[in-house]
């Protein structure tokens, strides 16, 4: 084994699906889950080691040809990365697959960082430093989703709060330690059910070609998750809760596919009640969910009459 650096997931607070059509976003670490590079004894007796250490390699043979492409935008030591292999090393993760935390996007953040040949400062004041870094993390973690923003890395590279002010402009934020705001309390909720990104973001693009879908995107989307983002970064618990409802709403009503169906009567009991409110974790099709409360107690005891933990953040 190894030290090394410990790589946090990460929680997209606002932006899900929207960030695509240039709303802001607002991602943050989330250190419930963590991962780090670590190294197995060969030949290797451990059938889950050996497991991970092949899937490394299929992430390698992608960046391979991206490099003998001459597309790869990111200058990697890929020659170090394949001894490294040979050596028996694996992404030790404790970040659940298919549930929006980041699983891939920590992968791609630590290959990056460990085997970057340019060892310079980055411009992590923002600016065109992060548009870079967004978007060689991003071609490396399209070999997971097939299409990807740079974000999630991105956020697990920097560890730090980030505001996505549009496609173009990025910066950190402040907010509280653990986003523990006085008033209101954000909660996560484990579907049981693993989501795949590639198919629902895919499906996302499909329903976008279509004008009436997308101007609603645009025209009532947009605007509540921007909304929303600009009452947290602010603390106006009035104004978030004034506008949770709207964008609960739109997404039961537009993006209910990607709600696992055990948890339609939960998420609209939320919007009847106005006690709590749901919204998407990442793409959705299972994972987390995300809810807010101003009524702890109540939606506790909802939740736990239901057999559902919460995990409070």
């Amino acid at each position: 084994m190894m030290e090394n650096k410990v790589y946090y997931s990460k929680l997209l607070l606002f932006g899900e699906y929207s960030v695509i059509c240039d709303s802001m976003g607002l991602t943050v670490p989330l250190n419930l889950f963590e991962a780090s590079w670590k190294f197995y004894d060969l030949p290797g007796n451990s059938t889950v080691e050996t497991a991970l250490n092949e899937d490394l390699r299929g992430f390698y043979a992608y960046l391979r040809k991206l490099r003998e492409s001459n597309q790869l935008l990111a200058e990697l030591d890929l020659v170090r990365f394949e001894n490294d292999l040979n050596q028996g090393l694996f992404f030790d993760s404790s970040i659940p697959q298919g549930f929006g935390v980041g699983s891939s996007g920590a992968l791609c953040a630590a290959t990056f960082e460990r085997y970057q040949k340019n060892q310079v400062a980055l411009a992590l004041d923002a600016g065109d430093g992060f548009q870079h870094l967004k978007k060689a993390l991003a071609q490396m973690e399209s070999y997971f989703h097939g299409v990807s923003s740079g974000l999630d890395p991105l956020l697990c590279y920097l560890q730090k709060p980030l505001l996505i002010k549009n496609k173009t402009s990025i910066d950190f934020v402040d907010l509280p330690p653990d986003l523990h705001f006085p008033g209101f309390s954000i909660f996560l909720i484990n579907t049981g059910v693993v989501g795949k990104t590639g198919p629902l973001v895919n499906r996302f693009f499909e329903e976008c070609r279509k004008y009436n879908y997308y101007k609603r995107i645009v025209n009532e989307l947009i605007p509540a998750n921007n909304r929303c983002i600009d009452a947290l970064v602010a603390n106006d618990a009035e104004l978030l809760f004034n506008t949770l409802p709207n964008l609960s709403l739109f997404f039961f009503d537009h993006f209910k596919a990607m709600i696992p169906n055990a948890f339609h009567s939960h998420w609209q009991h939320g919007l009847d009640s106005g006690d709590y409110f749901l919204k998407l974790c990442g793409s959705g099709g299972g994972g987390f969910l995300l809810g807010f409360t101003r009524n702890h107690q109540v939606t506790q005891k909802y939740f736990s009459d239901q057999d559902i933990s919460l995990i409070h953040l």
